[in-house]
């Protein structure tokens, strides 16, 4: 659900059997029929509502990929009807619609997602089964699902501490055990003793590939003792145990803030999706699992307890209301459209004060500049934590994080496994929360294991769900220290080529302050690039300053005439020492620009620049080929070609791995000397 859009629809008035949804903290030793019938309830109406979306989705009025939770109901009610809706962090799963409805908004909000019309609480943006809602704590799901755990992890933990007794629930099937970060994940939660549920929903297929081709062993939930953690096994054919088993795995949980596996021996009713024709099912297996089913199980002895009548009178208030709730969400017009570009961002800062303002570093590094705003976020900022490899005690791989640790504990300053993708998953589960979380990558190389949670999580994130993410994400990258192909990439263009991340890269030592006040201020995810040969490789005084926002804009390097050169990172200084020369030896006086911000990336300086100089020059560290130089050009040329009087020029390394001999990468990567070679065979074309 969109926080900024809550829809304002006269939608039908909830039966009064359906206005409790919660059994926290009530008695359960033994289930009477009255809690018996409310789990039933939210059952049948799942179920109900499941079956009709499929009837809508073959008529054309339902849209997307329909994963229905016919047979999962048994489970996911009676998990959100336990939790504390209040504090609770959850990440429903795509079988799950039963806890959707327990736990926000009104029936006609989740059929209006289905419908993808203007009553969508997404405003249309998120599929019809991830949506979640950020105003009570459910998280968006993505269809990768491994990744979606570490950030229910980090919700917690943000609630933890900010002192409420919180736990947090996350789902993930037999196939999903398979991935990487469920075991990240897992192991990650034990390390930091955060008090999360891995829900294992065993229905003993993954789509069409059946567990014996998934894993070995009699249970899934025996993986648990690797990681230090009970386990608990569950059926989904006995409510009444299974609210039973639940209950107790949540209270000690509550307790003891340690994670746990509950492992559900669960069924299918339905295939994947709604266009699975499950062909690759025996009829066997369709009939035990529906003699498993819960919902005629349960059904059943509440018959016998409390008669026909009163079962089929409380199926017949819920059918109606059904039926009139997708009657009036039928009824509402389609989207309109938006403007989708302004939803990229949030584009929101929180407006950080710093209380140091005017002190000034004397003489520091890169590197020492940046460790100085780390800790003076730190102090000014208790939403700050500071995350990743070697960080601690170490003080990270290039000394940025130095001193840290001894001065702000654990708490604030954490050591991670070696997980990349789940500390970026944790860092967002954070982020989602209350807390505003830096990651440090040890090199910017290794957050290729984080692409997903990265690119599709985190970037995708407000535009899906409204929800600000502010996260940072530093990125120590460059070559020239003959570090090889694994340590030495420059790989920014990935991250600007998908939305909703903002990227910084700074070339001086003040920039890489006001950089990292600038990254840390905003309310989006922003990726800051550090070049390493820039860590000690420079010093200068550094000025505390609020006004720190100038470094989304372009800095002017050096005044020229002649052509424009646009650069970042290392390469700045390089590319004025170039023009240094040029102007000696060939009087040709050429304007410098400093990015600074390559996303969003403001060119209206630039586009004045080439009016003024009718040439421009592209010069990157990162591989020509696709390089984030290429863009530049096209933006730039697209608006002012007629006015410019050469062709436009891009330099950046060959398209190879990064070689680790020192001659050799020197030869792949733009050096003073090959820029400036580079720059006199254009002049001499141009001649």
């Amino acid at each position: 659900m969109h926080p900024n859009y809550r829809p304002n629809i006269p939608y039908p008035e909830t039966p009064e059997i359906l206005q409790n949804r919660s059994l926290f903290k009530t008695d359960l030793e033994h289930l009477d029929s009255a809690q018996l019938s409310q789990v039933y309830h939210w059952m049948y109406l799942s179920r109900r509502t499941d079956d009709r979306l499929r009837d809508l989705f073959r008529q054309g009025l339902v849209y997307g990929t329909l994963a229905g939770g016919q047979g999962n109901e048994g489970a996911a009610a009676p998990i959100a009807l336990l939790l504390d809706r209040t504090q609770d962090v959850v990440c429903f799963s795509h079988r799950n619609l039963a806890g959707h409805l327990i736990w926000s908004d009104h029936l006609c909000d989740h059929l209006c997602q289905y419908i993808a019309n203007a009553g969508s609480p997404t405003m249309g943006r998120e599929g019809n089964v991830h949506h979640g809602d950020p105003m009570t704590r459910s998280l968006p799901i993505i269809s990768h699902l491994g990744p979606i755990l570490s950030s229910v992890m980090g919700s917690i933990d943000s609630q933890r501490r900010l002192g409420k007794n919180a736990i947090g629930i996350g789902f993930f099937g037999d196939g999903a055990s398979s991935t990487g970060d469920i075991h990240e994940t897992m192991n990650f939660a034990a390390v930091l003793k955060i008090p999360m549920v891995f829900v294992i929903e065993n229905n003993e297929y993954a789509y069409s590939t059946p567990v014996s081709e998934q894993y070995l062993g009699d249970s899934l939930g025996q993986r648990a003792e690797v990681y230090g953690m009970n386990y608990t096994t569950l059926d989904i054919s006995d409510t009444e145990e299974l609210v039973q088993g639940f209950n107790k795995v949540f209270t000690e949980v509550r307790e003891s803030g340690f994670p746990t596996v509950v492992e559900v021996k669960t069924l299918r009713l339905r295939g994947h999706a709604a266009y699975d024709t499950c062909d690759y099912l025996s009829q066997d297996v369709i009939d035990a699992w529906d003699k498993r089913d819960a919902n005629p199980i349960l059904r059943a002895r509440l018959v016998d307890a409390l008669g026909e009548v009163q079962i089929h009178e409380a199926e017949t208030v819920i059918d109606d209301y059904l039926e009139e709730c997708i009657k009036v969400s039928l009824a509402q017009p389609l989207i309109d459209d938006q403007d989708l570009a302004s939803a990229e961002f949030s584009n929101a800062n929180h407006g950080f004060k710093w209380g140091k303002a005017g002190q000034v570093f004397k003489n520091v590094t890169f590197a020492q500049a940046l460790n100085e705003a780390h800790r003076m976020i730190l102090n000014e900022s208790e939403a700050s934590i500071v995350m990743g490899q070697d960080i601690a005690t170490y003080g990270g791989a290039f000394k940025v994080t130095d001193k840290l640790y001894g001065e702000f504990g654990r708490d604030r300053v954490i050591n991670t496994p070696l997980a990349e993708s789940a500390t970026v998953g944790y860092g967002i589960g954070l982020a989602f929360n209350e807390h505003r979380p830096i990651v440090e990558f040890q090199f910017a190389d290794f957050a290729t294991d984080a692409t997903t949670q990265i690119l599709l999580n985190a970037g995708t994130f407000y535009f899906r769900s409204g929800a600000n993410i502010p996260l940072v994400m530093r990125f120590p990258c460059g070559g020239g220290l003959t570090f090889g192909s694994f340590h030495s990439q420059e790989i920014e263009a990935i991250y600007i080529h998908f939305p909703g991340l903002k990227v910084l890269y700074p070339s001086t030592v003040q920039d890489a302050f006001d950089c990292m006040l600038a990254a840390y201020d905003s309310e989006d995810p922003v990726l800051l690039f550090e070049h390493k040969g820039l860590y000690r490789g420079m010093r200068s005084d550094v000025t505390v300053s609020n006004e720190y926002e100038h470094v989304w804009h372009p800095r002017l390097v050096r005044e020229g005439n002649f052509a424009t050169i646009v650069t970042y990172g290392q390469l700045v200084e390089t590319c004025r020492k170039v023009c240094d020369y040029l102007e000696e030896e060939y009087e040709y006086e050429l304007e410098v620009y400093d990015l600074r911000a390559l996303k969003p990336i403001d060119l209206e300086p630039i586009r004045e620049s080439v009016r003024k100089t009718g040439r421009l020059i592209v010069v990157h560290e990162a591989r020509r080929n696709a390089g984030f130089g290429g863009e530049v050009v096209s933006q730039i040329t697209e608006e002012l070609f007629f006015e410019m009087e050469a062709p436009p020029l891009r330099i950046g390394a060959m398209d190879v791995p990064v070689p680790f001999a020192a001659p050799l990468e020197k030869q792949y990567m733009p050096t003073q000397e090959s820029i400036t070679q580079d720059i006199v065979n254009w002049l001499d074309k141009l001649s």
